[in-house]
Formats: C-alpha cells, structure tokens, sequence
C-alpha cells in the first residue's frame, strides 16, 4: 500500500532544503528554511485533499484528515520538526542512494575521510540488500527528521488514497526549532485537539520510545574585565582564563557524555563564545530522574563560587532554565498510546521495543503539558554527523505503522 518510490523522492526533496536550527537568534523559526520547507508540505497537504491545510505566521504546519468511520473516534496527531540540528551544516545537502546495499563501510564520495563503518553502526549487517540514502560526506543528511516528515505525508497521501481504510480524525502537525529546545513553544493543543500524539522522530525499526531525559539548560556568564594588554597589570581580568577555570571544575570521570550510558545522565558544556571581558557558556542537564537534575545546577553554582575565588574581579552567573521532561510519567495516565503502537507493529510482524531515549523529542514536552506521545521510529541512524543515512525500507515500516495506528485509534469511540 505505501509506494515506497514516492517516500523516497519526498524524502530527497525535503533534505535539500536548508532548515538547520540557529541559536540565539530573536526570531521564530529561527531560520528561513524552516519557513520554506514548511510552506512546500502546506501546498503539498493541499495538493492531497486536506483542504484545511495551513501554516501559521510562526510557521507551525497543521491539516486535517477527516475520518472515514461513521462513529465518534478519538482525535489522533502525527508530528515531526522540520529543523535539522545546528552541530553540522545541513546546507546544500546532496543525498546519495545506495540501492541493494551490499555490505561493508561506505565511503562518501566528495570527503574520503567520512567514512560510514560497520563497527560504529553494526546494525548496517542487518540492513543487507536495503536502500540507503547518505550524504556525499560534507553535510548532514537531515533525516532527523525529515525522514519523518516524508513517512507523515506518505502516510496521509496513502489514506487519502484508499478511503476504504477505517480510521478517525487525524491531525497533522509540523514544528519549528525543536533542535534547539523550542519545537512546541507555539502550538495550541486546545487547537491540535488531538486524544494522543505520536512523533516520528526515532531511529531505525519498531522502537517505541517511552521514557527520555528530563533536561534543561545552564547558560553561564563570566565577566571580567578588558584593557589593553599594554596596561594591563592589576587591572585586566581575564574572563577567557576564568571559564577554563570553571569548566576544569567539572566532572569528567563521571556526569560527562563521553563517560556515560543507559539510564546516566550528564552535564555538557557544549558551545562558549566571548573574550576577556565576557565569555558565555552553556551546559546542558540531563537525568532520568528530574530531581537529579537540581544536584546537578548546585554542581555548577559551586564552581562558579569556587571559580569566583581563584579569579579575583571575576563575576559568575549560572542561570537554568527548563527544556523538558522525563514523558514516562504523562504516558502512564493514557496506556493506550503505547499499548497501541505496541499493537500495530505486531500486527505488521513485526517486534516492538519500548526503548528510552538519551535525549528528547517534541513529544516530551507534548506530553509534559498533557498530551500523550510517544515517539516511533523511522529510519534514522548516526543522527547530526556528516556520516548520518537513513534506510528507506525502515521508513517504509514507519508508514505502515502510522497506518495500523490510523485504524485502531479508529476502532475507538471517542
């Protein structure tokens, strides 16, 4: 039923289109790629037959598949973001697909040295004889998530085919900016109306993730004070030399990325920018466990008290600000949501996985504010890197699960 032909020149079109997130800026969306990108899926959902298909000023995507069944059947959403991260460029994206996939590394053509290998991506040996879509190794791809993207509009498009498929109201949906920590900041969920939401954000097959971090964002701000060098003795401080101070407070045997797994959390101090004057850092806080998450700001103030000391005229500040929650929580209150999704992978053959996700998704912050979403795969793999790909067969299972799920939320009574 899903012509995997046509997901896949969707997907192509929609990664070579700019939309990498920018932070720091005082706009939303914060590029004007997103804006672009947003506008083609609004012409396209019209296209289709969704007549009420619309993006909003802030560029938000939103449309309606009516239902085919006669009762009342709960509202369900699909989304997906339409940004792509900010730690590679996902500028001039040219993709390359690798059909019948034979094994072994890859070698992406305009950079030698990116290099896709078994041993970083073993499950590459399960993938024999696929379809892979990469970079040519000087981009991202942008399958997060414009994979899911393309898996979202193959699926309406499909049901928009085949009316005699019984399914309810569904609501499609399409953020901005959710690499950056801002993906549901302006969507109405009184106006999504939806019962459960599911993003298409998650890697390779039948995963079901159930559980993420619980995150938020330090942004530290170390002033000094900046003179010429040539008068300089007793009066400069140098705040360049004060935050490599307080970073080498931080742990890195412990509560560090590179150290740890599963159900670990960290800090991560991930960009700085300044000058002897003033230096801004930010460092992200992750835990499964959200209390964890305030030892780990007291971690961080104690070394801005101790830093304060060993740099005198320095000035310190930590300010945290929330990012999102754990959303196992909000998904315990309707069990429906995960015992479906759970359900229509099975009904496709297929063996579920309830996964948790080292990280986040629009849908944890989704489900934070009340609506139930879970996150399902759809074919990613080595996400934000240059040697990023996607497989088109796993995104094919995507969109025959969001199709299974179309008719048991439509088997429901609202």
């Amino acid at each position: 039923m899903i012509d995997t032909d046509s997901l896949l020149q969707r997907f192509l079109r929609y990664v070579q289109v700019d939309t990498t997130a920018r932070e720091g800026q005082d706009c939303y969306p914060s590029s004007p790629g997103q804006l672009e990108l947003g506008r083609m899926l609004r012409d396209e959902l019209l296209a289709i037959g969704l007549p009420d298909a619309v993006q909003t000023p802030l560029g938000i995507v939103l449309a309606t598949l009516p239902a085919t069944v006669k009762h009342s059947a709960p509202t369900i959403a699909w989304n997906s973001h339409l940004d792509t991260s900010p730690e590679t460029t996902g500028a001039n994206v040219r993709p390359q697909v690798i059909r019948d996939y034979r094994g072994g590394d890859i070698v992406l053509p305009a950079n030698p040295d990116a290099v896709i290998r078994v041993s970083d991506d073993p499950e590459l040996n399960e993938l024999i004889g696929k379809t892979l879509i990469t970079t040519d190794g000087t981009t991202l791809l942008g399958a997060d998530d414009k994979a899911g993207v393309a898996v979202i509009m193959q699926s309406v498009a499909t049901l928009i085919a085949h009316p005699e498929v019984p399914h309810g109201p569904i609501r499609v949906c399409f953020t901005c900016d959710e690499e950056i920590g801002h993906g549901v900041d302006h969507v109405d969920l009184a106006e999504l109306g939806a019962t459960v939401c599911y993003t298409l954000d998650g890697q390779g097959a039948d995963e079901i993730d159930v559980e993420t971090f619980s995150a938020d964002l330090a942004t530290v701000t170390v002033r000094g004070v900046n003179v010429h060098p040539a008068i300089a003795k007793g009066r400069m401080v140098n705040a360049v030399r004060a935050v490599a101070g307080f970073l080498n407070r931080l742990p890195r045997d412990i509560l560090a990325p590179e150290v740890t797994a599963d159900r670990e959390g960290f800090l991560h101090p991930y960009t700085i920018a300044g000058g002897v004057g003033e230096v801004t850092l930010r460092v992200l806080l992750r835990d499964f466990d959200t209390a964890r998450l305030d030892a780990q700001a007291d971690l961080l103030r104690q070394a801005a008290i101790e830093t304060e000391r060993e740099f005198p005229g320095t000035q310190v500040q930590v300010v945290v600000s929330p990012q999102y929650r754990n959303m196992a929580e909000g998904l315990s209150r309707e069990p429906r949501a995960v015992d479906f999704a759970r359900r229509a992978a099975e009904r496709l053959g297929r063996t579920p996985k309830m996964t948790i996700i080292r990280g986040g998704t629009d849908g944890s912050r989704f489900t934070e504010l009340g609506l139930p979403t879970p996150n399902l795969s759809t074919g990613q793999h080595h996400l934000h890197s240059r040697l990023e790909w996607a497989c088109l067969e796993e995104m094919e299972i995507a969109a025959r699960m969001l199709i299974e799920l179309a008719q048991l939320w439509g088997g429901e009574r609202a």
